[in-house]
């Protein structure tokens, strides 16, 4: 007989971060996160995580607690994991929106599905690879800090940096990126993440220009409002840098109709979003089927969710980009175990599940 579900935990953590975390959309100086424990009959117990960003998922800690408690966790309590597909639906059915909950439920059954089969979760997943590379963000500031945090970065052994403009007019954002560039030179990979920032026509004049300077922007995340999906497909199409879809990507549906508009490069996944990895997964093979190839990401998250995320990275070979560095953020994490970073190299774990100790 396979095990049961017979209990879920929820634990808040409240984790200082090393520095402000800024965009256009926030600024965070200490993380707030659920940590959710789902344990089965036979003792075994698989980790989830949600974390709160009322202004992206518009979960709250207040709102994800009580779904998890509430709303979707007695409803898997008594499930078998002989029959995972049947614990998944319940998961994303319970109730619509309120990804974060869900993506946390979903993280700890496939944790405790990887440890009843002996393998770690990305081999379950795929097993493409047990090591990825992830890129470090360099939060909004003035041009003077944003260099400090490039070249302090680049000290560290990052050779990719993700950039934060959209917060300013798109005139400072392109003084900016010309500074920074000039400061870390040619051989440091770019990313720019606008978080909505600007609108389709301002997107296409700064990109191009980034582009006739040279700057040699690997890619540009989000530059519109996430339900501007015309506004994707304009910028996608008036533009040579390759532009990827972000906070426009909730759903299954989302990513089938911004690939049918051809409104993005790339798509990328975060676990918050999408409601767990099977959901992440659905949109990964609809990527992959239409050429398209996609990033693993993460919202302000502990070091439970960012294994997750890593799991799924390493799982798939069309995941081709990976921007996990939120962990490495938290001046501390509250679960041991999980991934290990040396440089800018995450190592998975070769033990069951996600690897966390009990």
């Amino acid at each position: 007989m396979q095990p049961i579900i017979k209990q879920i935990d929820i634990q808040s953590a409240a984790v200082p971060l090393k520095r402000p975390f800024k965009t256009a959309l926030r600024t965070v100086t200490t993380a707030q996160t659920l940590i959710v424990k789902v344990a089965t009959d036979d003792g075994r117990i698989g980790y989830g995580e949600a974390a709160p960003t009322p202004v992206i998922t518009g979960d709250t800690l207040a709102s994800i607690q009580d779904a998890v408690k509430n709303v979707i966790g007695p409803k898997i309590i008594g499930k078998s994991l002989a029959n995972p597909d049947d614990i998944k639906a319940t998961i994303d059915q319970s109730m619509v929106h309120n990804s974060s909950p869900k993506a946390a439920l979903n993280i700890a059954v496939n944790d405790l599905l990887a440890q009843l089969y002996g393998v770690p979760l990305y081999q379950l997943l795929g097993g493409h690879r047990d090591r990825i590379q992830t890129d470090y963000t360099v939060s909004v500031g003035t041009i003077a800090d944003m260099i400090d945090q490039a070249n302090d970065l680049i000290s560290k052994g990052f050779d990719t940096l993700k950039i934060k403009v959209g917060d300013d007019s798109e005139e400072n954002d392109l003084q900016k990126i010309v500074a920074i560039r000039k400061a870390v030179g040619p051989a440091i990979h770019l990313r720019l993440d606008a978080n909505q920032g600007w609108h389709p026509k301002q997107a296409v004049a700064v990109i191009n220009r980034m582009a006739d300077l040279g700057l040699d922007i690997q890619l540009v995340e989000q530059p519109v409002l996430a339900a501007d999906f015309e506004g994707m497909a304009y910028v996608t199409a008036n533009t040579s840098t390759m532009i990827m879809a972000d906070e426009s990507i909730f759903s299954v549906e989302d990513a089938a109709r911004i690939i049918a508009m051809h409104g993005c490069d790339i798509i990328n996944l975060k676990l918050m979003k999408a409601g767990g990895i099977d959901n992440a997964l659905k949109i990964n093979t609809l990527a992959e089927a239409a050429g398209i190839s996609c990033m693993v990401g993460s919202m302000i998250e502990s070091s439970v969710s960012v294994t997750a995320a890593a799991h799924l990275a390493a799982a798939k070979r069309n995941i081709q980009y990976v921007d996990l560095d939120a962990s490495m953020m938290f001046t501390s994490n509250p679960v041991s175990g999980g991934i290990s970073y040396q440089k800018n190299e995450i190592t998975l774990p070769n033990v069951p599940g996600l690897g966390f100790k009990k």
